[in-house]
């Protein structure tokens, strides 16, 4: 898992540097979803004028136990609150959390592995739990801007989801899933490795 979003292939791609890029903003409230293993939590700025509390979800109980394994390595200041909560990101977050709680909300490469229909849903939970004054911040895979790139994941992202890509659909226009979202606006776009992922900062439109 961690080879896949981590290691020497993201840093190359640029991964690691708009993961670090992005999460530098993230501060107050923070929600992750999609936590996984934990990749992102080196990356926050804990303390004043970054994260001061911070909820992990994840649908995967052992996803949940790597990521908190991790976190209890770091030099995290005890006063800060984390915790850890199951659940799926497609239609439980304002179940959960309610309307308007986080003042950020973030995600990395979890809106491919929830299929199209589930990466919309998503996003409009994102967006409710989102507070009007915060910023939803993401880092996804998707279809490259270079024509030919694009075509071949096209072609094969139904075949690479299901051969060792953890179900990941790799083509995702992301970008027009938000634009045609309810209650979330894009604020900035940010293409790397010729647009197979992308960050994007968000608002509660």
């Amino acid at each position: 898992y961690d080879k896949l979003d981590g290691g020497s292939i993201a840093t190359s791609l640029g991964i690691d540097e708009a993961r670090t890029k992005l999460l530098s903003m993230a501060k107050g409230d923070v929600l992750e979803i999609g936590v996984g293993t934990g990749l992102n939590l080196a990356s926050y700025r804990f303390g004043e004028g970054g994260v001061t509390s911070l909820t992990l979800v994840d649908i995967s109980d052992g996803m949940l136990s790597q990521a908190e394994a991790r976190i209890q390595q770091m030099n995290v200041d005890k006063a800060i609150p984390i915790q850890f909560v199951k659940a799926d990101a497609t239609s439980e977050l304002i179940k959960i959390f309610g309307e308007s709680k986080f003042d950020s909300v973030v995600d990395t490469f979890s809106l491919c592995v929830m299929g199209n229909d589930g990466a919309k849903k998503c996003i409009e939970e994102m967006a409710g739990v989102i507070k009007p004054s915060g910023k939803i911040l993401l880092v996804e895979n998707t279809r490259s801007s270079n024509p030919l790139l694009g075509s071949y994941q096209d072609l094969t992202a139904s075949s690479a989801a299901d051969l060792g890509g953890k179900g990941c659909v790799y083509n995702q226009n992301v970008g027009e899933m938000i634009s045609r979202s309810k209650g979330m606006r894009l604020e900035k776009e940010e293409s790397f490795a010729a647009g197979l992922f992308r960050s994007f900062v968000c608002t509660k439109s």
